[in-house]
């Protein structure tokens, strides 16, 4: 299993199914692809090898294609991080990168007219995690003052006679409420929270699920192997959308507009940067992919890395559309993605990350002026 490097048992059975899903929305010009997965993330090499099999198998371009997942740590090692893997690792990646292939030519080849619309909630079963403890240092723990964002959205995709057919839904928060204990495959939250929807709503309904920026937000249950806290986390989630959905208004798209930019960023060592004021070390330059789509009046930012919540909210806050997505973990992995504050309070993030401040800056003004260039 991945996502804990404490946890060396191999999982003991399945507790909840894993599923990924493929949303294609096309007109008469051009074609984009979402894609999610309850996984941990997605290597650059997996990334480029997967989107050049689904260019390949379906003609859309690699560029339109989004390749994101939940940041699922309760689910099977998909070699984002770990470079020596067994033989079994090996064959399942195989078969899972078949399956997003699979999903991918179906969404493609299955397309109807649709009418899509968004809103928004609050769900508040999450908190920042950077705590303050007594000796001065920032950790992973519940920091009841720190920033959250706290919001839902989702964009309701219906047909033209007003069926149900997907739901796309972001909240910025870890798939951490399974924690190292727990040795059974799950969806975490994000899992959940779909079958939560799915039960209601029917199980025909496609329902992805992505993190918002949530590089420092965990649920506020966990991380354990506590089943019932776990769930408890998803249906809040679940049932927060569900309510929003009597609200949201559906209306016909056609214009689809899709941006991609590639940051080179100044690097720091990983490993340092722990305690307050503690220095840090330059290291490689690093990369950070920026993929941007704006359906309609609707965007999706994708970032491939784990955005702090700080830069999400500011992204949507000067976005001027109020349905602005901010997806992390899209289009591969990049490692933690820090505020300037932060470095100098230290903490796990500023730990790992690879980065050198001034991150911030650079992803959140190339987001807003790649938005607002579409």
């Amino acid at each position: 299993m991945s996502g804990y490097d404490a946890r060396k048992t191999t999982s003991t059975g399945v507790h909840d199914e894993l599923f990924a899903c493929a949303l294609c929305f096309s007109n008469e010009n051009s074609k984009v692809l979402f894609i999610t997965a309850d996984v941990i993330s997605f290597s650059n090499e997996l990334t480029a090898n997967t989107k050049q099999k689904i260019h390949q198998k379906t003609g859309i371009s690699e560029e339109n294609i989004f390749l994101t997942c939940t940041h699922n740590h309760g689910g099977p090692v998909v070699k984002a991080y770990e470079k020596n893997v067994s033989d079994t690792v090996e064959e399942y990646v195989r078969e899972f990168q078949k399956k997003l292939v699979e999903i991918s030519v179906k969404a493609a080849k299955k397309q109807t007219p649709v009418r899509i619309g968004y809103g928004s909630g609050m769900c508040k079963m999450n908190i920042n995690r950077r705590a303050k403890f007594a000796n001065g240092s920032v950790w992973l723990g519940r920091n009841m003052e720190g920033p959250c964002d706290h919001e839902v959205s989702v964009l309701k995709i219906e047909d033209e006679n007003g069926k149900l057919l997907s739901l796309f839904v972001n909240w910025p928060c870890h798939g951490t409420a399974s924690g190292q204990e727990n040795l059974q495959i799950t969806g975490d939250w994000p899992g959940l929270a779909a079958r939560y929807l799915n039960k209601k709503l029917g199980n025909e309904v496609i329902v992805a699920v992505t993190a918002g920026a949530s590089g420092d937000i965990n649920p506020i249950y966990g991380p354990n192997k506590n089943f019932r806290e776990i769930e408890a986390v998803g249906y809040h989630v679940g049932q927060t959308v569900f309510e929003i959905l009597a609200e949201i208004k559906t209306y016909p798209v056609n214009s689809i507009e899709v941006l991609n930019k590639t940051l080179t960023l100044p690097g720091k060592k990983g490993g340092i940067g722990r305690y307050r004021d503690e220095s840090i070390e330059e290291g490689p330059d690093r990369d950070i992919r920026l993929s941007i789509c704006k359906i309609g009046n609707y965007v999706f930012s994708g970032i491939s890395g784990e955005v702090m919540t700080e830069i999400g909210m500011k992204i949507k806050n000067e976005s001027p559309y109020q349905g602005t997505f901010v997806i992390t973990h899209c289009n591969g992995t990049s490692g933690y993605i820090c505020t300037n504050d932060a470095y100098s309070e230290g903490g796990y993030e500023i730990m790992v990350t690879r980065f050198w401040p001034g991150v911030e800056d650079a992803v959140t003004q190339n987001v807003i002026k790649m938005i607002n260039s579409l």
